[in-house]
């Protein structure tokens, strides 16, 4: 009955039953010899010795010995295979009993203590086994519980995304018309009294525009919609500019404006310069607002953080007010104003900020102002990109053009119109998409089509894509002019087959600017 068993290494030796008994077998045996040979001995010695009782007490050695074997083996080798065989299905992974001989002694006591053990197992493995099933359905009811919230957030975030960008709308199409009369009013020659209304009456108007701007930038951030572009820029002139803007406030405050931009800063770096002037906007506006009198002063400089990279240093420091040391950790938060107020200008920068990768933070003592300061990495643009980005030659501005404005609204009508027959374009109107092809169909020479794109009937993307299917006019350019304002709307324009992309309300200069730059491409590409 051999047995295969594994040492500590792994390896295997011969079976320790068969040995044991056999050991055992042979020691009584060879005992018993001693004993008949001893008797024999003597026997010679004493000259006694009998060959009948000599043959006799070899056949008694022999029967004694197949005895002891017999009584061996049934007695011990066998209890110890059943054993040996329990083991074994218990290490393949059965935990039922084992067979156990009964034969009294210690062998039976340690096949009892193995089912003992046995049985605790197999209770344990139970237990394991049902705590496993309660834990799989708690993550199985956890995960639905977890995939239910997560449509919940979805379609509420939708529904957040869908009724800010009907709001936009509906507000920037109000505001086009508002704004724009009010330029147009501001261009007549009125006495002072109502000049210096109407301007009240506009600031107030690019208010309400810039707050509806802050509502619509602080939903794409928080939705991940905001994505960052990467074109070279001049962090001199975007700075100058946003300096300009608020020096008239400042005068008349009587506030000192001040800019340093330090000559280690590169001529031009890469990165979303809208977004850098909004930040640069934020923190000065912030700090001219809540300074009385005294200064304010904006400092750039940084250091070349590896090749390539600047890590930008934008420095806004003010004589104002100051900010109460329990407010400082709560500046940056959502409608929140140190100086008192609500405001989102603040919590709109801090996110600007993270989202270029940077940091921003505030030192600030009550009475004796305040000093924000934000580090951005940005590119430093290469000598090929600059030379790309250089703006077309003064030479090519193009003469008045014959420009087809397609506009449902008879305001917004009014206002592109009026601003564009100023500078001295020919304007034809349709009120829709349809009338628009029907006026390209009948003959109608265009040199440039402003476009908008929620109309009633054929609305402004799927005219363009009638328009563009159509060879005649495959180099017409198309510019879209829309109250959609929110992230992917630009993008759908673009892929419709527009060219260029105006939100409203529009700005005269820049709805000027726009044309001329299409017009003048167009002449050079002809």
């Amino acid at each position: 009955m051999p047995v295969a068993s594994k040492d500590g290494r792994g390896d295997t030796r011969p079976g320790v039953l068969r040995s044991l008994a056999s050991k055992f077998s042979i020691f009584t045996a060879t005992l018993v010899f001693w004993v008949v040979v001893t008797l024999l001995a003597y026997n010679l010695r004493q000259d006694n010795f009998d060959v009948g009782k000599g043959l006799l007490l070899c056949v008694v050695v022999i029967l004694v010995s197949g005895a002891i074997s017999r009584f061996t083996i049934r007695l011990l080798a066998r209890p110890l295979k059943l054993l040996q065989a329990g083991i074994a299905s218990v290490r393949n992974g059965s935990l039922e009993p084992i067979q156990v001989s009964r034969t009294g002694d210690e062998i039976e006591f340690l096949g009892e203590s193995f089912n003992g053990m046995i049985e605790a197992l197999a209770a344990s493995r139970k237990e394991i086994r049902e705590h496993q099933e309660l834990l799989e359905r708690r993550i199985k009811e956890r995960t639905e519980q977890l995939q239910e919230a997560t449509r919940h957030a979805q379609a509420a975030n939708q529904a957040k995304t869908e009724f800010l960008a009907s709001v936009s709308h509906q507000l920037r199409t109000p505001m086009n018309g508002i704004i724009g009369m009010l330029d147009i009013a501001l261009d007549k020659h009125l006495p002072s009294e109502q000049v210096e209304e109407l301007q009240t009456a506009h600031r107030c108007a690019f208010s309400l525009l810039s707050s509806l701007n802050d509502l619509l930038d602080l939903s794409k951030i928080e939705s991940g919609k905001m994505t960052l572009e990467k074109a070279p820029f001049d962090i001199r002139t975007a700075a100058e500019e946003c300096i300009k803007a608020d020096r008239p406030k400042a005068a008349s405050s009587t506030i000192q404006l001040a800019l340093e931009v330090a000559p280690e800063v590169p001529a031009q770096l890469v990165g979303d310069s809208l977004r850098i002037r909004q930040i640069l906007s934020s923190l000065i506006g912030n700090a001219v607002k809540f300074t009385e009198h005294g200064s304010v002063e904006v400092r750039i400089d940084g250091h070349a953080s590896r090749p390539g990279e600047f890590l930008m240093r934008i420095a806004v420091r003010d004589t104002g007010t100051g900010i109460p040391a329990d407010r400082l950790l709560s500046v940056f938060d959502n409608l929140n104003q140190a100086g008192g107020g609500t405001d989102l200008g603040l919590a709109i920068t801090q996110k600007l900020v993270e989202l270029h990768g940077g940091e921003i933070h505030v030192e600030s003592e009550l009475g004796c102002g305040s000093t924000f300061v934000v580090t951005l990495p940005c590119a430093i643009a290469s000598g090929k990109i600059q030379e790309l980005s250089q703006p077309t030659s003064g030479n090519t501005t193009p003469g008045p053009g014959r420009l087809l404005v397609v506009e449902d609204n008879q305001v917004n009508q009014k206002v592109v119109t009026a601003v564009l027959r100023k500078r001295g374009f020919v304007i034809e109107l349709a009120n829709d998409g349809r009338e628009a092809l029907a006026k390209l169909e009948s003959g109608g020479d265009f040199d440039l089509i402003l476009m908008d794109v929620q109309m009633p009937g054929l609305d402004g993307l799927e005219a363009t894509r009638l328009i563009r299917k159509d060879q005649r006019w495959k180099g017409l350019p198309i510019v879209a002019m829309t109250a959609h304002a929110m992230t992917g709307d630009k993008e759908r324009c673009l892929e419709a087959g527009m060219n260029g992309y105006i939100s409203k309300p529009v700005h005269p200069s820049h709805l000027l600017t726009t044309v001329d730059e299409f017009l003048a491409n167009r002449s050079l590409a002809s």
